[in-house]
């Protein structure tokens, strides 16, 4: 039995019952779960190992700690996505401008009409490239957005949508410097994770090193510890993974050979796509914030972005994963795809296990992290037995 830490608010208790049953029924390695309501922490647990591929019985395995912070890959997205809003909320980025008017160069093969809504949406028609980078040029600040302003579209920009996997990363951080002067990672660190007091970096600072844990693979459970969900997908969308032509293996391979994500330069990247890195905690306070106060702080989006972030700009078939996805402006929103608390939550999952988003309506503010990476995209069955044991606190 693994020894959860951590506390919980009255009337909390289902979500400790929930995440102790992911250690004993859904492969759970080492995790953590924090929970704000209304600004107020309610839920803050976490068990198992530091490392994902550490033996849990070894009395060396460095155990998971209230500071332990992991690769939260496209949960990343979320945070990033927040970046373009409050630039936008400052009135340093019109949404409906051509990407161009920003970034020049983007503007070559047919581009001239992309917007910058088109970009937060995957709408863009960039969901890969037609060499695919290596980890290094990856990771350099500009190959990928030299690559992306050379790409020509995959469809007409606007008129559909599709997940940008990987090309988010050059697609939002180019943007932000060029109206900025500012990485997105600096940005994130300065406007936000700074003043709030936040353990989440996109681009990890060496000081912090020591505190990130291994992420490893582990096998997704079967039903019924799966939470309800489709653990193995369908068949159409298996073979597009498995076939290295089609448009959904060509955008989760927009890197290749695939990085390391434990090397040490993959974590100080700056990939706001799919290398951010945080805490429970963070994440949780870091929505929390979006929609409320905290702790003195005040509220980051006004009552009209808020609106942005969580209006629907894209639903409906996803060219790129095979399913019907559901975004607003950078954010994932509820639907079948990607289950969160109520119609008007918004927030991100990661492929392979964590999950943040806020729900206004209930004040609920959500984090989850792990080590241990399922072969899921946009629903783990582990985060999602903890959001169906929130819902139930509400009833």
């Amino acid at each position: 039995m693994v020894d959860v830490q951590g506390t919980v608010a009255d009337g909390f208790e289902p979500v400790r019952d929930a995440f102790a049953a992911n250690f004993a029924e859904r492969g759970e390695r080492g995790a953590a779960v924090t929970v704000y309501r209304d600004g107020r922490r309610v839920v803050d647990l976490w068990a198992g190992t530091k490392d994902g591929d550490a033996d849990p019985d070894a009395s060396q395995a460095a155990p998971w700690a209230p500071g332990t912070a992991q690769i939260v890959r496209s949960a990343t997205k979320g945070i990033a996505a927040t970046v373009p809003l409050l630039l936008h909320q400052r009135g340093q980025l019109d949404l409906d401008a051509p990407v161009g008017t920003y970034w020049p160069e983007f503007k070559a093969a047919g581009k001239d009409r992309v917007l910058v809504r088109h970009l937060l949406a995957h709408r863009a028609g960039l969901p890969v490239l037609d060499t695919p980078l290596t980890p290094a040029q990856a990771v350099d600040g500009t190959s990928g957005p030299a690559a992306l302003a050379a790409q020509a579209p995959a469809w007409t920009p606007g008129t559909d949508h599709g997940y940008h996997a990987q090309t988010y990363s050059w697609l939002l951080g180019e943007l932000v410097l060029r109206v900025t002067g500012r990485t997105l990672g600096a940005w994130v660190a300065d406007e936000i994770a700074g003043p709030l007091g936040l353990d989440l970096w996109i681009g990890l600072p060496e000081a912090a090193r020591p505190r990130v844990g291994r992420l490893a693979p582990v096998e997704a459970p079967p039903r019924p510890a799966a939470a309800g969900l489709r653990v193995r997908p369908k068949k159409a969308v298996s073979d597009a993974y498995a076939d290295p032509d089609s448009l959904t293996n060509r955008a989760f391979r927009a890197i290749s050979p695939a990085p390391d994500e434990n090397s040490d330069a993959y974590r100080a990247a700056e990939l706001p796509a799919s290398a951010g890195i945080a805490t429970a905690p963070a994440l949780a306070r870091a929505y929390a914030a979006l929609i409320g106060p905290v702790d003195g702080h005040p509220r980051l989006f006004a009552p009209a972005t808020l609106t942005l972030a969580r209006t629907e700009e894209s639903a409906g078939p996803d060219r790129t994963l095979l399913v019907n996805t559901r975004f607003g402006l950078g954010f994932m929103l509820h639907g079948p795809a990607s289950p969160l608390l109520g119609p008007g939550s918004f927030g991100h999952p990661g492929r392979g296990g964590a999950l943040a988003f806020a729900d206004p309506e209930s004040g609920v503010a959500f984090g989850y992290v792990t080590n241990g990476m399922q072969r899921n995209v946009t629903a783990d069955p582990r985060a999602q037995a903890l959001v169906r044991a929130l819902a139930a606190v509400f009833g």
